[in-house]
């Protein structure tokens, strides 16, 4: 039986963002649609909707490929998607209680799909924009009902990567912010929050990893396999174990403050010295885990028992590299 009622969820823009959301939320069971707002011909609606089932239709084959999904899973999950073309998108908006706008990164594009929004929206519909470099508080300002509005940064494949930032501007209603974290998580995601800043989190820090990386190469510091060697086995490894400021706490804030000092004397004083946040730790005495505190509070925390975590989450790390061996069962000369 054909279910007549338009989805609960809609994600404008029937590109890569969208296909890939659309997927994520398939793939937990829901119905969704996937809106395209350009007015089309027939011919070219139909190849687009073509291409968008068959990038939907690949990614599945290649989790199950991966053995993550059963091959017979695929049309299940791919028939839960809902394609919808500008003159059916009316309707498919007004049903929606939370809508993805994933048009291409131009204010006119984006100022062109919103008027779309608050005309075709809901009143207690919450929106979203999936833009990964204007900021929050710029796109507010188009939108009919702010309260309801936030930026969500979906991380590439959306529907793989279980991260969500989610950037709020001043205005966004508590109850709103809490009710789309909700929605996240129970299709799998883990929301994060920052406020109304450029880059969000991620990009802003692998921003400058990915610089400085290329600019390894163009010094002649080390080769990219090499840089990929050291970052896939050894900086990335760890902090796919430990947060960014968790391993700041967990080696001591004192050690960044010296290592800034000194990169930040041989190699560049702009990009290497600390920020003042770093100094007025030191000279406070909040170094983090050796002195009790740091950019976290370990007073009446079992640091033993963290300490043993971090090592367990470590080792797990690098057994699934396929890197832990077993000690030698013999003394070798």
């Amino acid at each position: 039986m054909v279910n007549k009622t338009p989805p609960r969820f809609a994600a404008v823009g029937a590109g890569r963002m969208g296909r890939g959301i659309a997927i994520a939320f398939a793939y937990a069971g829901h119905r969704i649609s996937l809106v395209d707002l350009r007015p089309r011909s027939v011919e070219d609606w139909h190849k687009l909707r073509g291409e968008a089932r068959a990038e939907i239709a690949a990614s599945l084959s290649g989790l199950a490929q991966l053995g993550v999904i059963d091959p017979a899973q695929i049309h299940m999950i791919a028939a839960r998607v809902e394609f919808v073309n500008a003159a059916d998108a009316p309707p498919a908006l007004k049903a929606a209680e939370l809508v993805f706008e994933g048009v291409p990164e131009t204010l006119a594009a984006k100022r062109e799909a919103i008027e779309q929004l608050n005309k075709h929206c809901r009143d207690d519909a919450i929106l979203t924009s999936t833009t990964s470099s204007i900021p929050v508080t710029q796109l507010a300002a188009m939108v009919r009902r702010p309260e309801r509005f936030l930026n969500m940064h979906w991380l590439n494949p959306a529907y793989v990567i279980p991260v969500v930032e989610i950037s709020c501007h001043p205005g966004t209603d508590p109850e709103v912010l809490a009710r789309t974290k909700s929605l996240m998580e129970a299709i799998g995601k883990l929301p994060v929050v920052c406020g109304a800043t450029p880059g969000y989190i991620v990009p802003r820090l692998q921003a400058l990893v990915m610089n400085e990386a290329a600019r390894m190469i163009e010094e002649g510091a080390a080769t990219a396999e090499e840089i990929d060697k050291a970052t896939r086995y050894g900086m990335g490894l760890r902090f796919a174990a430990i947060g960014v400021v968790e391993f700041i706490d967990f080696g001591g804030c004192d050690i960044l403050h010296h290592a800034s000092r000194e990169m930040s004397a041989s190699i560049d004083r702009d990009r290497y010295t600390a920020p003042a946040i770093v100094d007025r730790m030191v000279e406070a005495g909040r170094l983090g885990l050796k002195s009790g505190s740091g950019f976290y509070d370990y007073e009446g925390r079992d640091i033993a028992a963290y300490r043993r975590d971090v090592l367990s989450r470590t080792l797990g790390m690098l057994k699934h590299a396929g890197l832990w061996h077993p000690p030698a069962d013999e003394t070798r000369e």
